[in-house]
């Protein structure tokens, strides 16, 4: 008879996070992903730093302003740490659904008072924190709120279906952080975006579809395209007047769920919230990866060679003496993949 692969529901949530209140914001994110469990899914995407909310307030106010200072704390004050209570709620939520989510945050360190990261947390049908990625290079606006990651969360975790990986919005651009993924076996990749309201936002959901279709297409895999939405509540909160709600025209969204062909399967998405869904038969990356397989024969390890530094970088080290107990105790132990 051979192996046999299923045939997996994956789920991409467009939605708007309840602004810059991390409790309420939970509270929502747990009804959308029980919704999704109650419609089959499996996998469950949702948009960058969905918990509390995406730092898009710096296309209107300098860093310098007060109202951008107040958005910052605002922020940290409502980030979340991990483990807390928050993510055990997200996790709870998981169980009864019986699906994984990986979920986008603003994350800050155990008993800090400064840096923040823009994280995405995997979570388990057994409601198990299963590890998060930081993004590695934050990008425009999130260069005055976000730290760097670093390699040591640069990974998929291992499912009933295979690794799952993601990047978090312009990571997709980046070929080495895609392959790294891609090498470790990913069969289900999540995309991580907020929403596109301003500006010229055709172009840019012109350059989702591009990465996340390349992506797909490159490495035979399923991606889960998450996207968020900019509600009348936060273009209320950071516009100063109405030249700049006249600037956003639309809510955002254009979530869509892509197949290894890099053909969509769902959406993609127009504006308001959403829950999209599409089944993913595995093997078709079986069918597809005949063709050209980057990890195997379409490729040239003799030739080519791609290290990955995966330490774990913290603000301080001991000599001499073993602290390390400590250090974790007072600084918090970053949860790796599948730890």
């Amino acid at each position: 008879m051979g192996d046999e692969y299923p045939v997996v529901r994956l789920a991409a949530v467009q939605a708007a996070p309840v602004f810059l209140n991390r409790e309420a914001t939970v509270e929502k994110a747990c009804r959308l992903i029980l919704e999704a469990g109650r419609n089959g899914a499996q996998v469950v995407g949702f948009p960058e730093g969905f918990i509390p909310g995406f730092p898009q307030w710096f296309w209107f106010h300098t860093i310098e302003s007060k109202e951008a200072r107040q958005f910052y704390r605002r922020l940290f004050q409502n980030a979340v740490e991990i483990p807390s209570p928050a993510v055990e709620a997200l996790a709870a939520a998981c169980r009864e659904a019986g699906c994984y989510v990986v979920m986008g945050v603003n994350e800050r360190e155990p008993g800090t008072m400064g840096t923040l990261y823009n994280t995405a947390v995997y979570l388990g049908p057994d409601g198990k924190l299963l590890g998060k990625h930081r993004k590695l290079i934050p990008t425009m606006g999130e260069r005055l709120v976000h730290g760097c990651g670093d390699g040591s969360t640069l990974g998929v975790v291992q499912t009933d279906f295979g690794p799952i990986g993601n990047l978090i919005c312009g990571e997709n651009t980046n070929s080495l952080l895609r392959y790294t993924l891609l090498a470790q076996g990913e069969r289900i990749h999540v995309a991580l975006w907020p929403g596109f309201a301003y500006g010229d936002y055709k172009t840019m959901y012109d350059s989702i579809d591009i990465r996340c279709r390349n992506h797909a297409f490159e490495g035979k895999v399923f991606v889960i395209s998450a996207t968020g939405i900019i509600s009348d509540e936060i273009k209320d909160a950071f516009c100063r007047d109405e030249n700049d709600r006249r600037a956003m025209p639309t809510d955002g969204g254009h979530s869509s769920i892509i197949n290894p062909r890099g053909q969509f399967i769902a959406g993609p998405a127009g504006d308001g919230e959403c829950i999209l869904y599409a089944d993913a038969d595995l093997a078709e990356s079986i069918d597809a990866k005949v063709v050209q397989d980057v990890l195997g024969h379409y490729n040239r390890f003799d030739i080519f060679d791609l290290r990955v530094n995966r330490k774990e970088l913290k603000p301080i080290t001991y000599s001499g003496e073993d602290r390390s107990e400590e250090t974790d105790a007072s600084l918090g132990k970053s949860a790796r993949p599948g730890s």
